[in-house]
């Protein structure tokens, strides 16, 4: 057996082990037998820069927090990380320390507000792939240690369709897509639809459009986007989960490194990533038989990150 193939199996069985030795708790939901009560892990997305992605990601943090979630976030815009710019916050240490070896993950998190806890994203590394087995396998172990911790991990992906964002798009339990009106947003959120769908046989996507108007317009640019993927697309179905309305105030928050529904909770922009949140949160789960820290751990390893 090679070194590929016994880290493939070692992970594999530490991630069973991981729904096998949690302890039910009274508050856990049970779904054909199995506790429901697991992390659940979205990626926020787009397929291009400047569509506010990791402002999103941030205040929808804030608002599942204020819904009673532990709710992480996870920074993987490699090597651009900046959701701590976000929060006004400074981490000394990132998830490259962790690759390495050199801190555990609780030593490199950051507590934000809410008692949001933010895992600083690294960088020196430009593809998650080239990482050496041992750091693929330390990482692992590290995420492994989240699961009676949180509720909801965030993943803030990079911008485009670099290696690494169709990664962790592909490893999250569900993607949701950013965009806005502009036409070019819109070209490339499909574009990384096409690749997702075409290349990793990625079907099911949510569509979160930012900066519009009204309504109105958020629905155009769903409209928009589905006639293009059903024309063009097989088989793939894209939800609409809402919309952040332009706001003043939102731009002013960013300016003061804060979040919004942090600075200016009752603006209309807050009450749309608290609309969001809730429709999320009611949201059925895609992955329940398992455990999707499991699911999280086997899709890691099968799309790529450890190869034969």
């Amino acid at each position: 057996m090679d070194q590929a193939s016994s880290l493939r199996k070692i992970v594999s069985e530490k991630a069973s082990d991981v729904v096998k030795n949690r302890v039910l708790k009274s508050s856990d939901v049970v779904i054909g037998g199995v506790t429901a009560n697991y992390p659940r892990v979205m990626a926020i997305t787009s397929g291009k820069g400047g569509v506010g992605k990791t402002n999103i990601a941030g205040n929808l943090a804030i608002a599942f927090s204020m819904l009673g979630s532990k709710v992480f976030i996870l920074d993987a815009d490699l090597g651009l990380a900046n959701i701590d710019i976000i929060f006004g916050l400074h981490s000394k240490y990132n998830l490259n320390h962790v690759i390495k070896g050199e801190k555990e993950l609780s030593e490199i998190l950051v507590e934000g507000p809410y008692g949001i806890k933010i895992i600083p994203g690294g960088s020196g590394f430009s593809d998650i792939a080239n990482l050496t087995e041992g750091q693929k396998l330390n990482l692992l172990s590290e995420f492994e240690t989240l699961d009676d911790e949180i509720d909801i991990l965030i993943i803030d992906t990079g911008a485009g369709i670099s290696s690494n964002v169709l990664y962790f798009n592909l490893v999250a339990e569900e993607c949701i897509i950013v965009t806005t009106l502009e036409p070019t947003a819109i070209t490339d959120a499909y574009a990384m639809i096409k690749v997702m769908s075409t290349k990793h046989n990625m079907k099911y996507f949510k569509l979160l459009v930012n900066n519009v108007s009204c309504v109105k317009e958020a629905k155009l640019v769903y409209v928009t986007l589905c006639k293009v993927i059903d024309k063009f697309l097989n088989d793939v179905i894209i939800e609409y989960i809402g919309f952040i309305p332009s706001d003043q105030k939102l731009k002013k928050a960013v300016l003061n490194r804060k979040p919004v529904l942090e600075m200016f909770p009752d603006t209309c922009s807050s009450k749309g990533f608290t609309e969001i949140a809730s429709v999320l949160a009611s949201s059925p789960r895609r992955y329940e038989a398992d455990g999707n820290l499991k699911f999280f751990l086997n899709r890691f390893i099968n799309f790529g990150l450890i190869k034969e």
